[in-house]
């Protein structure tokens, strides 16, 4: 069978998902749903998705609606005495008030994973990845070494590791740091989620970026924070209009090297200005770097942490684009006062990670292996992206131009705000082509377009892909 003949539609995927959410009972019996066009919003798809969706989930009785008061989940009795089954315990009757918050958070965003499809963003080229040369890394490891790393060891990581990426650090984004410093975390997401945990209560706010990544927003509403949408413009967060309209803001979360998805750089003076909120506020900021590796012009763009700011910055890194994000390494830089803290917190958390995995990475590290592997897939994303540049501008008559960039692996096409970006990210799907939409990365904004990932993907994959949205447009 075709990989198209089974692709699920995504109004059926949108159906299954709100189904799920009344039968875990994370939408309570006699909640009232939310709105249609706040819930289109919010999982990034078209109303009339959302509507076909609630129209099968009344005729189920799912749902019930009422005329002029809005839409209701339905009450459902629980089996008679001898009936099959036993009566079901909704899980919002069973979760603490902060177990819901996290089931709730996980409907705003659903990670991807699986097969991929050409030009879903994020995903490296992990057929390039130097396997044997990595068996061979962990083959030559001392035995004491092996048995160490298989028992307990330092919940904040390996200190080979941690050594290794501190230089690494201030070799490739020009932070100094102590290893003791680095924070060893299972990728990007448990990083953020331990930042939250111990920087945050519940109601807080926090600014995030507008349009932003979702993984970030769903992380900090699981913790009970009070999400605040900021503007981005071509020199990245207004953090002007965001202290003015939050004042009590105790943390900001920026992607200040390659803004995700609009892949803006943030200019010298915003930085400044951003780290003056901090140190005025005694707020933190949070400096997710996730694709900072991948910088393809000759001058490289150096880490909002690398600059003096009174430790009010966390910087965030992830080896999920240079090596896999199936590796699950991740690290935190906090400062100093903060080391002990984080420590206790990871090992509460979830213990440690891999200890072989930290052994042979840090041997990656120090032998020059990233280096080099990096400076490989620099020139094969450059290639990529310029010829994905071409396949799209021809195979769509001109209608699709992008603009080349110097960092990344994702370009960021923008549609006037009137367009229904949604619409043909569907279609494509239908078709085999993953297309994000601009406005599912948007809280306020109102901006519109699609996001072309390429680093993945070669060049019979890319030519496909940009042959299917010509047709399609």
């Amino acid at each position: 069978m075709t990989q198209r003949a089974v692709q699920v539609p995504l109004r059926q995927q949108v159906y299954l998902r709100l189904r799920q959410a009344i039968d875990t009972g994370v939408f309570a019996p006699g909640a009232r749903f939310p709105a249609s066009r706040e819930h289109a919003r919010v999982l990034g798809v078209s109303r009339n998705t959302i509507l076909w969706a609630l129209e099968r989930l009344q005729s189920e009785g799912y749902l019930v609606a009422r005329v002029g008061d809005g839409t209701y989940v339905a009450t459902r009795n629980a089996p008679a005495p001898g009936s099959h089954g036993a009566p079901r315990v909704a899980a919002h009757q069973l979760l603490s008030q902060r177990g819901r918050l996290i089931a709730e958070a996980g409907l705003r965003w659903s990670p991807p994973s699986g097969a991929t499809l050409p030009f879903r963003v994020g995903r490296p080229a992990l057929e390039e990845f130097p396997f044997a040369l990595w068996q061979r890394l962990e083959r030559q490891l001392p035995q004491a070494t092996r048995i160490a790393s298989a028992g307990y060891t330092e919940a904040a990581g390996q200190p080979a590791l941690r050594a290794a990426i501190a230089q690494w650090l201030l070799v490739s984004r020009g932070i100094r740091c102590a290893a003791a410093q680095v924070i060893i975390t299972a990728g990007s997401q448990q990083a953020l989620d331990l930042i939250a945990r111990l920087l945050l209560d519940d109601g807080d706010e926090v600014m995030v970026e507008d349009p932003g990544y979702l993984g970030i927003r769903a992380n900090l509403i699981a913790q009970g924070a009070l999400v605040r949408p900021v503007p981005v413009d071509n020199e990245g967060l207004c953090i002007g209009q965001g202290a003015a309209l939050y004042p009590r803001a105790r943390l900001a979360v920026v992607t200040p090297t390659h803004q995700f998805p609009l892949g803006v750089q943030m200019s010298l003076m915003r930085r400044t200005a951003l780290i003056a909120w901090a140190q005025a506020n005694r707020a933190w900021i949070v400096e997710d770097d996730y694709d900072g590796e991948f910088q393809y012009g000759p001058q490289r763009i150096p880490a909002l942490c690398s600059m003096a700011h009174d430790a009010r910055v966390l910087h965030v890194g992830t080896f999920s684009k240079s090596l896999g994000g199936g590796f699950r390494l991740g690290f935190i830089v906090v400062p100093t006062t903060l080391v002990e803290a984080f420590t206790r917190a990871r090992a509460i958390n979830d213990r440690q990670s891999p200890g072989i995995v930290q052994e042979v990475l840090a041997q990656f590290i120090a032998q020059g292996h990233l280096l080099r592997h990096l400076r490989r897939m620099r020139e094969l994303y450059r290639q990529r992206q310029a010829y994905m540049i071409a396949c799209l501008a021809h195979a769509s008559g001109g209608a699709i131009t992008l603009e080349a960039s110097l960092q990344g692996m994702h370009l960021t096409f923008e549609a006037d705000a009137g367009v229904r970006d949604t619409d043909l990210s569907q279609r494509a799907l239908r078709e085999g082509v993953q297309l994000a939409p601009l406005s599912a990365y948007c809280m306020q904004a109102k901006r519109r377009g699609w996001l072309f990932g390429y680093a993945g993907y070669d060049e019979t994959a890319i030519a496909r892909a940009a042959g299917v949205l010509g047709k399609l447009l």
